[in-house]
């Protein structure tokens, strides 16, 4: 069975923790949901994150998400993909530095890796984008270009795939973002 290491935090968006939790256990893989500083059955609050007509999305409460893993027995070389969520968790996740190195290992190591909205701001924050072609939230685009990243300015329901790694703008890309990270750490549905 393959691990799939999945990073989320306090005020991660709610869609983009639950259903790629969620859609990845259905398919069989082990996931691990963690966050720096808590342990296996603590809980992370949830953000709902909508597009109304406003400038930038609005945000309202959302769920208990229980993190069913403990970050401090992460060892990065037992999985096989990473997924990092969105929402307001990366900016301040992308400050723990065991967290980056994390996250560097699967890129150095050219496992599946997906990332989602805010999510990419831990990539930036890594120094793992020089040199590819990313999507993110439209306000985390700056970041990739200063991280010297190409960013793919997309539909929020878009998927932009570089290689191993799988990158959506919003929520609203989740149809395509699970399929084409299943399709990097080599699941084949059949209908």
């Amino acid at each position: 069975m393959k691990k799939v290491l999945f990073l989320t935090g306090d005020f991660t968006e709610d869609y983009e923790t639950m259903v790629p939790f969620q859609m990845l256990q259905m398919v069989g893989y082990e996931v691990h949901a963690v966050c720096p500083d808590k342990k296996k059955g603590d809980t992370v609050k949830t953000a709902i994150h909508d597009f109304e007509g406003d400038q930038t999305y609005t945000e309202k409460p959302g769920h208990n998400f229980a993190l069913n893993y403990s970050f401090d027995d992460v060892v990065a070389e037992d999985y096989d993909g990473l997924v990092i969520a969105g929402g307001r968790a990366p900016e301040y996740l992308r400050l723990n530095q065991r967290l980056l190195e994390i996250t560097t290992h699967f890129f150095e190591t050219n496992k599946p890796v997906a990332a989602i909205c805010h999510g990419i701001q831990i990539l930036t924050a890594a120094n793992v984008v020089k040199g590819r072609k990313l999507t993110a939230y439209p306000a985390v685009g700056p970041e990739v270009t200063l991280a010297g990243g190409e960013f793919q300015d997309i539909p929020a329901d878009g998927v932009f795939v570089d290689g191993n790694l799988v990158t959506s703008p919003a929520w609203p890309g989740h149809p395509g973002f699970i399929r084409e990270f299943l399709k990097v750490m080599g699941a084949t549905i059949t209908l």
